[in-house]
C-alpha cells in the first residue's frame, strides 16, 4: 500500500510546478493568446470530425486543456482535441454513439492514470522514428479524406472506412457539383498554406476562417455552418454512463488510452527539443492526461490528448511555464462562451480548408525523405505503418510498425554474432617449446564468439560450428558474448554435444558470470565444469589442452 501511494505521489503536481507560473506571466499569457488564436478553428474542426459536434471539441480544449496543463509532465504541452484521436472516435461513434464515445474517453482516462503509477511512460521512448514518421503520414492522409465531404459541399455518406466515405463523396459531388463550398475550403487552405511560407508567426487559420465567413455571410451563400453553440460549458454528469456497454468498450478504451500516451509523449519530446533546459516527465504527463481524459467527457467533450502542432507554436512563442496552456483553455471558453452565436455562423467547408491545410503540414518531406533513403529497413516500416494506419486501425497500425521495426532490428542484430577462429600462438605460455607449440596448433583450435546469442542468431551459429574440421580440442573463447537466450544456450549445447560425438573435447574460456545461470539451469556448462573443463581464461584452457595431448602422446 505505502509503494502505490509512493508512486501516485511522485506524479501529483508539486508546488515547484505552480510557482513556477508566476516569473514570467506577461510573457506565457501572450503565448497562451497566440495558442487560443491557433486552437479556436481546429477545436471546432476537430469536434465536428469526431462526430459529436464543435461544441464538443470546444469542451475539450477548454476542459483537458486546463486540466493537463496543470497536472501534467510538461511546462510546455498544450492539450485537446486532435486529428489522430478523432481518427480513432469515427468508428466508436458509429457503433456506440455519443454516450459510448464519452464512455470510452473516462475509461480511456482511468487508464492512463493507471499507466502512470505503473511508470510506463519510460518505454515510449523506444518507439522508433520511422514508426512515428509513418504513423503520422496515416493520420495526416486519414484527416485530409475525412474532410472531403464537408469540403464538397455535400452530406457525409454512411460508414466508417474514410477511404470509401472519400470516393461515395466524390461521386455525390459529381451528380450535384457545390463549387461554393468547394472553393471557401480551397481558398481557406491555400491562404493558410502560402501564408505558413509568407509569415509563419501571423495566425493565418483563423484570418483563412475570419475571411470565409465574412464572405459567406456578405455574398449571402447557402452553405452549411456550424450552428447554435452553447453559451457555457454545461454542468458535469455522468449521465452516459452505463454499465452495460463497459465489455464492447474495453478494447476501443484501451485503443484510445494507447494512443493518446503515444501523442502526448512523442509531442513532449518534441517540445523538449524545441527549448532549452525544459524536461518532460513521462509518467506525470500520462497522469495529467489521465485526469484530462477523466474530466473532459463529464462536460460532453471528446478524448483528447496533446497536440504537437499547438504545442509547438506554444514553444515559438515564447511560452516558459504551464501558465500559458492555462491561460489558452480560459481564451478558448471566453471567446467561444461570450461570441458564440458568431462562431456559429463559420461555415463548415472553412473549417475542413482549415484541417486539409493542417494535414499537409503534419507531414515533414524532408525528414520523410531522409527516412526513405537512410536504410532500406527505415523505408519498409515507415511506409509499412502508413499504410496501415490507413486501412486499419490506428493502434494496430503502431503495434504493426513495432513489430516489423523490431523484427528488423533483430535481424540486424543477428547479422552481427560472429563466429572467427582465432590463432592460439599469442595465448600459448612462453615456457612452452617449440615442439609443445605444434602441437597445440594442430590439434588444438580456438573460436571466439562476438555479439548475442540469442534465438535470431543461434541456428547460424550452430552451423558454422559444426563445420569445424577434425580436431582433438575446441576452445570456445566466450568472453565478447553480449547476452545468451534460452534458444543460444540449446543450440550451443547441441553444438558441444555434436562435437563431442565427433571425439572432439570442447572447453569453454571468458564466460561471463551473467551468462552462467541459463546456461546452467538448462545444463549446457554444468557437467563441463564437472569435468574441469570451464576456465576464466583462454592460457588456462591451452594448459589443460596441453596436459590432454601430452597424456595421449605418452599412452602411444
Amino acid at each position: 500500500m505505502s509503494r502505490a501511494w509512493s508512486r501516485l505521489r511522485s506524479v501529483l503536481p508539486t508546488r515547484a510546478d505552480l510557482t513556477s507560473m508566476r516569473r514570467q506571466p506577461r510573457r506565457d499569457l501572450l503565448a497562451g493568446a497566440t495558442v487560443a488564436i491557433v486552437a479556436l478553428p481546429l477545436a471546432l474542426g476537430f469536434g465536428i470530425s469526431s462526430g459529436l459536434g464543435a461544441a464538443a471539441g470546444i469542451a475539450t480544449a477548454v476542459v483537458a486543456g486546463a486540466v493537463a496543463a496543470l497536472c501534467g509532465g510538461s511546462n510546455l504541452q498544450v492539450s485537446g482535441p486532435t486529428g489522430a484521436m478523432t481518427v480513432v472516435l469515427v468508428p466508436i461513434v458509429h457503433q456506440h454513439g455519443a454516450d459510448g464515445v464519452l464512455m470510452v474517453g473516462l475509461l480511456a482516462g482511468l487508464l492512463l492514470v493507471a499507466l502512470a503509477i505503473a511508470r510506463a511512460g519510460r518505454y515510449m521512448a523506444y518507439v522508433p522514428a520511422p514508426v512515428v514518421e509513418g504513423f503520422t503520414i496515416g493520420i495526416a492522409a486519414v484527416i485530409a479524406l475525412q474532410q472531403v465531404p464537408a469540403a464538397l459541399g455535400v452530406p457525409v455518406p454512411d460508414g466508417d472506412r474514410v477511404v470509401l466515405v472519400a470516393v461515395e463523396a466524390v461521386r455525390d459531388f459529381a451528380a450535384a457539383p457545390d463549387w461554393v463550398a468547394a472553393g471557401l475550403a480551397l481558398g481557406v487552405a491555400a491562404l493558410m498554406l502560402a501564408g505558413a511560407r509568407w509569415r509563419p508567426s501571423v495566425p493565418f487559420s483563423l484570418l483563412a476562417v475570419v475571411a470565409a465567413t465574412a464572405v459567406a455571410e456578405l455574398a449571402s451563400f447557402d452553405v452549411a455552418r456550424i450552428g447554435a453553440l452553447p453559451s457555457g460549458l454545461p454542468a458535469p454528469s455522468l449521465g452516459f454512463a452505463d454499465p452495460a456497454m463497459l465489455p464492447g468498450l474495453l478494447a476501443p478504451a484501451v485503443a484510445v488510452a494507447a494512443l493518446a500516451a503515444l501523442e502526448s509523449l512523442l509531442s513532449a519530446t518534441v517540445a523538449d527539443g524545441m527549448s532549452v533546459g525544459q524536461r518532460h516527465d513521462p509518467d506525470k504527463e500520462l497522469f495529467g492526461q489521465g485526469l484530462a481524459n477523466v474530466a473532459a467527457p463529464l462536460f460532453g467533450g471528446v478524448p483528447a490528448t496533446a497536440a504537437i502542432a499547438r504545442t509547438a507554436v506554444n514553444v515559438r512563442s515564447g511560452a516558459a511555464s504551464r501558465l500559458a496552456a492555462l491561460s489558452h483553455a480560459v481564451l478558448l471558453a471566453l471567446v467561444v462562451f461570450v461570441a458564440a452565436s458568431v462562431v456559429g455562423r463559420i461555415p463548415l467547408a472553412a473549417l475542413a480548408g482549415v484541417l486539409l491545410a493542417t494535414a499537409v503540414r503534419m507531414v515533414e518531406v524532408g525528414s520523410v525523405r531522409a527516412m526513405l533513403h537512410a536504410t532500406r529497413a527505415d523505408a519498409v516500416v515507415l511506409v509499412l505503418t502508413a499504410v496501415a494506419t490507413l486501412a486499419l486501425d490506428l493502434v494496430q497500425a503502431v503495434i504493426l510498425g513495432l513489430v516489423v521495426a523490431g523484427a528488423l532490428a533483430l535481424r540486424a542484430v543477428a547479422r552481427n554474432v560472429r563466429l572467427d577462429e582465432v590463432p592460439l600462438h599469442d595465448d600459448i605460455p612462453d615456457d612452452h617449446g617449440e615442439e609443445e607449440r605444434a602441437l597445440l596448433m594442430s590439434h588444438v583450435v580456438a573460436y571466439r564468439l562476438d555479439g548475442p546469442l540469442f534465438f535470431a542468431a543461434a541456428h547460424r551459429f550452430l552451423l558454422e560450428l559444426s563445420e569445424v574440421a577434425d580436431v582433438r580440442v575446441v576452445i570456445l573463447r566466450m568472453s565478447r558474448v553480449t547476452t545468451i537466450d534460452a534458444t543460444g544456450a540449446l543450440v550451443l549445447k547441441d553444438a558441444i554435444e555434436r562435437l563431442e560425438r565427433r571425439h572432439a573435447v570442447v572447453l569453454v574460456s571468458g564466460l561471463r558470470g551473467g551468462h552462467a545461470r541459463p546456461l546452467d539451469r538448462l545444463g549446457v556448462i554444468s557437467r563441463l565444469r564437472d569435468q574441469g573443463r570451464v576456465f576464466a581464461t583462454t592460457p588456462e584452457a591451452i594448459g589443460y589442452a596441453h596436459g590432454l595431448l601430452a597424456a595421449g602422446q605418452s599412452s602411444r
